[in-house]
């Protein structure tokens, strides 16, 4: 099973709060302009704020979906997730953990 592109932006943007955005050529996703996920639709992968403990959960239980970005940005939970291989309940499991990263406290309850 595969999720395109589409189905991030769909899923993203159903969420509380969001609007979409872009920076260096990607669509982004952002909450109270704090950016959540990064859509790199010629890849097919979105890039998500997690926590540390999140990515390194996730990377290593399916380590052919997640991967930790290089460098500082990996180091700090910013983790790709490959959109070929996954499915909608994983792709919005994993953009519901990025968004609570920077969602307003008052939607904790989601």
């Amino acid at each position: 099973m595969s999720v395109r592109p589409e189905d991030v932006r769909r899923l993203a943007s159903a969420l509380p709060e969001v609007v979409e955005g872009a920076h260096s050529g990607h669509p982004d996703f952002r909450v109270l302009g704090r950016i959540f996920a990064t859509l790199w639709v010629d890849e097919e992968r979105v890039v998500l704020r997690l926590s540390r403990a999140q990515q390194e959960a996730w990377t290593e239980a399916e380590p052919d979906l997640f991967e930790a970005v290089d460098g500082a940005w990996g180091r700090r939970g910013w983790t790709s997730l490959d959109l070929w291989e996954a499915d909608e309940e994983t792709l919005l499991a994993a953009l519901l953990a990025a968004w609570r990263q920077v969602a307003p406290a008052a939607y904790d309850r989601l």
